[in-house]
């Protein structure tokens, strides 16, 4: 089993910065892509951020410039850092990874959230 541990989060003002962390503990697992999206009420996940264990950085387009997503494979744990934060940026947000077994394969696991608040 996989369990995420989420930090950071909270409220800031627009233009302000917030970080967020996830750190993944599983016995016998490698990560091969560890990454956050992100929910508003009433509208479907989005993607934030995402980086695979060899490299491999992508963002959503929303954020591109504005967040940064770093891996350290040492202890498999990302951070990402929210800088120039907007008020739509306000949403709660999910860890998501990408764990691999050898005899089940990749599976997804999802963090249980953390709310981020940009008030204008």
């Amino acid at each position: 089993q996989v369990q995420l541990v989420e930090s950071g989060g909270g409220s800031a003002q627009a233009g302000g910065s917030l970080r967020l962390g996830c750190a993944a503990r599983g016995n016998f697992h490698t990560f091969p892509s560890m990454g956050w999206y992100r929910q508003i009420p009433g509208k479907e996940r989005e993607l934030v951020a995402t980086a695979g264990r060899f490299g491999g950085i992508d963002y959503g387009d929303s954020v591109k410039g504005r967040f940064t997503i770093s891996r350290h494979n040492a202890n498999d744990s990302i951070t990402l850092q929210m800088d120039s934060l907007k008020p739509e940026d306000t949403a709660v947000y999910y860890c998501k990874v990408i764990a691999y077994l050898t005899w089940t394969g990749n599976r997804d696991y999802w963090g249980q959230g953390t709310q981020v608040t940009v008030s204008s």
